[in-house]
């Protein structure tokens, strides 16, 4: 759980990682003489492949993959395995049985800390291969160049929410400066009006200079504050890197689990509502959410089922919240257990296919949507299916 903890605070899209590394898992595999090397980061249900040299994968469930064991505390030097065809573990995998008929296997944990992976850096070969000590020396470099990268990935993003911070602090000021400066200007207008009166001309000059420059700023906040707005009242833009829409978020969803639908046979379908699919929010952990309640669902929806996600959002006076659902037909959840996950306290089970269960991704959900001072709702009935419901107020 831990380790999860840490690898969602990195808020990683996996699918956009792949110019980050490329560079590195082309000298990975130069450097180990082999066909293929992959940086592999591991959550609750899958393997991402954030970037690939030699062999075009995109993720894998975690329980198939070799990447599983490099992660393990006991091989955090690095785990081998010379012949894949023949090891218990892994000799019925398709990735051996069938094209690219991998035979030899050297991974190395992607180290956050000495207790924590995010997942491994791994070169692959359809031969037998051997690698010296200098060699595996090497690779350890590589990976942890792969680590600080990844980090620098995350000082980025912080940067970025710091400017949107500021950016929504200006605008505030902005705002309630217009009161105050209002008043300045309807008062030197009233004293003005009766200036001959008071016979302060040098007063009046003054206050002139004071109006024209009370009206500078407020059309200054008038300018700031002005923007392209749609009939509904909400600004119209393009998200920014940091950012997703409705729609952008519908896309991503469909790219990233897919694959995992279509492997079992299930019907996956991703809407947006229309009316506010355009206007931007942070993405802060959306992805990482949404992906553990869309995995689990598919994992407990047997073949020839449907998982569906609803996109929807609440837009009240400036303030905007995401709801969310996940709702499957899949075997469902008692009572005893819809308890054990609102208290985050779920537990590990198998899925309709025999996927194995780690316990740690509704654990993880729940504690993310805390964070965020969201709500988790759930509704389920034994063979019934289930759906989720993830209330998240956005800044």
């Amino acid at each position: 759980m831990e380790r999860l903890l840490a690898l969602s605070e990195f808020d990683l899209d996996y699918t956009e990682l792949e110019k980050s590394f490329s560079d590195l898992t082309k000298l990975a595999a130069k450097v180990a003489g082999t066909d293929i090397s992959l940086v592999n980061l591991i959550d609750s249900f899958t393997q991402w492949s954030a970037s690939s040299f030699g062999f075009d994968i995109k993720q894998m469930s975690r329980e198939d993959s070799v990447c599983q064991y490099t992660i393990m505390p006991e091989n955090d030097k690095g785990f081998e395995v010379r012949d894949l065809s023949i090891d218990e573990r892994f000799k019925e995998r398709n990735y051996v049985v069938q094209s690219p008929f991998l035979k030899y296997y050297y991974g190395i944990p992607l180290k956050l800390n000495e207790e924590i992976s995010l997942g491994a850096l791994c070169v692959l070969d359809q031969n037998h291969k051997e690698l010296s000590a200098e060699k595996k020396e090497m690779l350890e470099i590589i990976a942890c160049e792969v680590v600080n990268r990844i980090r620098i990935h995350l000082a980025i993003s912080k940067l970025k929410n710091k400017v949107q911070e500021s950016n929504t602090i200006k605008n505030r000021v902005a705002h309630d400066i217009r009161g105050p400066i209002g008043g300045i200007i309807g008062l030197a207008e009233i004293i003005q009006s009766q200036g001959d009166d008071n016979k302060l001309e040098e007063v009046l000059s003054f206050i002139s200079l004071i109006q024209k420059s009370g009206k500078s700023i407020l059309e200054l906040a008038d300018e700031i504050l002005t923007q392209n707005f749609d009939s509904s009242g909400q600004s119209k833009r393009n998200p920014k890197d940091h950012e997703f829409t409705l729609l952008t978020l519908q896309s991503k969803l469909l790219d990233m689990f897919n694959p995992q639908a279509l492997t079992k046979k299930i019907e996956f379908l991703v809407n947006a509502t229309p009316l506010h699919a355009e206007i931007p929010f942070p993405k802060n952990k959306i992805l990482q959410i949404l992906g553990n309640l869309i995995s689990n669902s598919i994992k407990f929806t047997p073949e020839g089922g449907k998982v569906e996600v609803l996109l929807d959002m609440e837009v009240s006076d400036k303030v905007k919240s995401l709801h969310l659902k996940v709702k499957d037909n899949g075997v469902g959840i008692s009572y005893a257990q819809i308890t054990d996950i609102l208290e985050g306290e779920a537990t590990p089970s198998n899925g309709t296919s025999g996927e194995k269960g780690f316990g740690f991704g509704l654990n993880l959900v729940n504690h993310l949507v805390k964070g965020l001072n969201g709500k988790l709702l759930l509704t389920s009935k034994k063979d019934q299916g289930a759906e989720f419901e993830l209330i998240l107020p956005m800044a």
